[in-house]
């Protein structure tokens, strides 16, 4: 699976501001940028990413996500510490 599809389907999804994919076989690390997700709570944010993706993980394709999520104003603090790649 691409890495610039599963950052499509995010996209379409969520109104998202940055979304970074990495991977490493079926294990996936995401970083979900919004500022949708200020009104979220924890559990929320990692639901509403982990929503779009389930068709991927039901299938196979996706084995193992690490999702991290930020308001655009918490990723400009955080960004140096969660350098996408």
């Amino acid at each position: 699976m691409e890495l610039s599809e599963i950052e499509n389907i995010l996209k379409e999804a969520l109104d998202l501001h940055e979304v970074h994919v990495k991977a490493e076989g079926s294990h996936f690390n995401i970083i979900a940028v919004s500022d949708s997700f200020n009104e979220m709570s924890r559990v929320k944010r990692q639901q509403a990413v982990y929503a779009p993706l389930a068709d991927k993980i039901a299938d196979g394709s996706m084995h193992a996500i690490s999702i991290k999520t930020f308001s655009v104003k918490d990723w400009e603090r955080e960004r140096q510490f969660n350098i996408p790649q």
